[in-house]
């Protein structure tokens, strides 16, 4: 049994559901916790929806830094979103306190386990499959670099240490080559070859924070389609999820995250390279949204690198999925052989396409600043 079934019933006592727990089952699609949605019934009211997930010790060493820097950024957030005459318990997430009084409780085998109250009429959009529908996601993003701009950045914990330096990300894959765990670097030549090409890219945005030119920014770092809930009936996004990652970071890598995994039409896992397309369509769409809901808090210098977050961001994502995929699948969760080699290879197509029409996505963001 895995450990999340085997200590389920023990994290579903640990919180005060307010009703009867009818039932939980395994929820979602993501690679990284064990996500479970829980039935209540709260006597003779409807039927109430939560969010029980246990973090992940392989991606996150300490959770409790992880909830603390949920809890930060949500309990701002809320003051925010009121003071603009919005909704805080359905535009950003709430966190549910365990019987103890935390916002997490922790099993015999050092999981943490947190709550969220489920927000109903809402869906998550695994592709952009409109325009408007990425546009949508792109103003939710804005509006959380908007509202967080005054929050200091630097009393957040570094969750996962380098998580966007794509400099140390390279030298880990070198590592990695070097040491040939599980015997597969043969097979991957051609994605070496690939990398190597594009060394010196890797530098390039973390050469731009070092010379001051990049302000040091509270960022969400897993800017994914899938990570905005949208409202059923009428599209707009409704609130930003998965705030895990949120730490330090630069504002041209959250944009970057978005434009690799929505701006295209394929899965992430896609075998056949030739169904992989960058949509400079949808780059733009984004870019405008995106712009919309920032509102003018983002600086010249990031507007500039914008398009560097998108290329840079998604090599990083394949080095990632090659580093894994040569180190045995350990960080990314796969569900057949070779997965983590096909993700690598739909990331490395995308930043060839982007290479090849640069000069009209710096133009897209040119036309919106």
């Amino acid at each position: 049994m895995a450990p999340a079934e085997q200590y389920l019933q023990e994290a579903l006592n640990a919180f005060d559901f307010g009703g009867e727990v009818v039932g939980a089952v395994r929820f979602g699609s993501g690679h990284i916790n064990d996500t479970f949605c829980v039935h209540t019934q709260p006597g003779e009211d409807p039927c109430r929806r939560f969010i029980l997930q246990r973090i992940s010790r392989n991606a996150f060493h300490h959770p409790e830094q992880v909830m603390a820097n949920i809890a930060g950024v949500t309990n701002y957030l809320k003051k925010e979103i009121a003071a603009e005459g919005g909704d805080p318990e359905r535009e950003t997430l709430s966190l549910c306190t365990a019987r103890d009084g935390s916002y997490y409780h922790t099993d015999p085998e050092g999981g943490a386990w947190r709550v969220y109250p489920f927000l109903e009429d809402t869906m998550c959009l695994q592709s952009a499959e409109t325009p408007e529908r990425f546009a949508a996601s792109a103003r939710a993003f804005g509006k959380f670099q908007r509202m967080l701009k005054d929050y200091p950045a630097e009393t957040l914990y570094e969750t996962i240490p380098h998580f966007h330096d794509t400099e140390a990300r390279l030298a880990r894959l070198k590592e990695v080559v070097a040491a040939d765990p599980v015997g597969r670097v043969k097979e991957v030549g051609p994605e070496l070859d690939f990398v190597a090409a594009r060394e010196a890219d890797c530098s390039v945005v973390l050469e731009a924070l070092r010379r001051g030119e990049l302000p040091l920014r509270v960022t969400h770092n897993d800017t994914k389609l899938n990570n905005v809930l949208m409202d059923r009936k009428t599209g707009e996004a409704v609130c930003v999820i998965d705030l895990d990652t949120v730490m330090p970071g630069l504002s041209v890598n959250d944009f970057g995250d978005s434009i690799r995994f929505g701006a295209n039409h394929c899965d992430e896992d896609e075998r056949d390279m030739n169904k992989v397309h960058f949509d400079l369509n949808l780059f733009d769409a984004y870019t405008q949204g995106f712009l919309e809901g920032a509102d003018g808090a983002l600086t010249p210098a990031e507007l500039d690198y914008l398009p560097w977050g998108a290329r840079l961001i998604t090599l990083e994502c394949g080095i990632r999925f090659l580093t894994d995929y040569l180190e045995g699948d350990k960080y990314f969760r796969i569900h057949r052989p070779g997965q983590n080699l096909d993700r690598c290879r739909t990331q490395f197509k995308l930043v060839a396409d982007m290479e090849a029409c640069w000069d009209k996505m710096c133009s897209a963001v040119d036309k919106y600043r």
